[in-house]
């Protein structure tokens, strides 16, 4: 089969194709044929090297695939079905018990950059049924993310405020999440022609945090000075300062990203003061990923996607999602 392989130390020169022996399934596993992926910040950090790894790891945490042989005592998938793969496979409900990656595909184990893959029945969830492959791949890590951080954590209900930042693959998903719920959005973005493509997908408030640097402040004014309930914080240090400023008294903040940095500042007592609960967001579990299928289902919810490349061209594809000119998803076609 071929594969994509990231060489130590990582980077653009060290993602290379390769072939490797096909693997079969033992029992309780599943044998797929990958047939697209998405790339997520995750993996661009796995392939660049800041996430160490094993010489020669096949990158991509995602995978919507194709069963071909299933191995004794699977009762969960037969040959033929559509299958979309989970970010946490071990974490199949309730509360997380462990935040590691170590069994992440193509972080601590191979992941999906690659023909077939062999997985537990149980590191699988079923597609949404009106999906293509190319528009599954989009789901368990980004949609999952925004899944919980809405849904699962801060709960929103119709009304609610929420703000999202930039256009990345979580925010996009987290304005549509939140637009079915019946909420109110804000999105911020850099970009004027982005925040127009924001305002076509159902964003009530645009905000360009360039123009405007008191972008917290700016929010709260259009929520009538009240605040607003939810923020998908993806920015991090450098941004959770005017998130905190967006928000209502007792309002949640999901801290999902770390694109400004690891660690930084905190006005921590702003963020006390106001009761503000701040919520450490990694992906979901199998049942969030079967309750956003449900709903993607229910409400006709389809991704937003950018560029799709093939398996060969996978270097070009981070090089696209290092441009930052994506807008939605990028894939692969395996």
């Amino acid at each position: 089969m071929k594969v994509a392989a990231v060489k130590k130390p990582g980077g653009p020169g060290n993602l290379v194709i390769e072939e490797r022996p096909d693997p079969k399934p033992g029992p309780g596993e599943i044998l797929v044929r990958v047939r697209a992926s998405s790339l997520n910040y995750h993996d661009f950090v796995v392939v660049m090297g800041g996430i160490p790894t094993d010489d020669g790891r096949i990158p991509m945490s995602d995978g919507a695939c194709e069963v071909l042989e299933v191995g004794d005592g699977v009762t969960r998938f037969g040959k033929g079905d559509r299958v979309l793969s989970l970010f946490f496979p071990n974490w199949q409900s309730g509360e997380i018990e462990a935040a590691g990656f170590d069994k992440v595909p193509g972080d601590g184990a191979d992941g999906f950059g690659a023909e077939l893959v062999v997985a537990p029945e149980t590191a699988f969830t079923r597609m949404p049924d009106s999906y293509s492959y190319r528009e599954a791949a989009t789901l368990p890590c980004a949609a999952l993310t925004a899944w919980r951080a809405l849904m699962v954590e801060a709960k929103v209900k119709p009304g609610d405020w929420v703000l999202t930042q930039g256009t990345g693959g979580v925010s996009i998903f987290a304005l549509q999440f939140a637009k079915a719920a019946g909420c109110r959005v804000i999105s911020t973005s850099s970009s004027d022609a982005k925040l127009e493509r924001l305002k076509a997908l159902g964003a009530d408030h645009v905000i360009n945090y360039k123009d405007t640097p008191d972008w917290g402040k700016a929010a709260k004014k259009l929520t009538g000075g009240r605040g607003v309930d939810e923020v998908v914080e993806i920015g991090g240090p450098g941004t959770l300062a005017q998130s905190i400023a967006a928000c209502r008294p007792a309002g949640h903040i999901s801290l999902i990203g770390v694109l400004t940095g690891v660690a930084g500042e905190v006005p921590t007592a702003a963020l006390f003061s106001m009761n503000i609960t701040l919520s450490g967001i990694t992906v979901g579990s199998r049942r969030h990923q079967e309750d956003m299928i449900a709903a993607i289902e229910a409400n006709g919810i389809k991704p937003v996607l950018d560029q799709d490349f093939p398996l060969d061209d996978i270097a070009a594809a981070f090089a696209h999602q290092a441009s930052q000119q994506h807008f939605g998803k990028i894939t692969l076609s395996v």
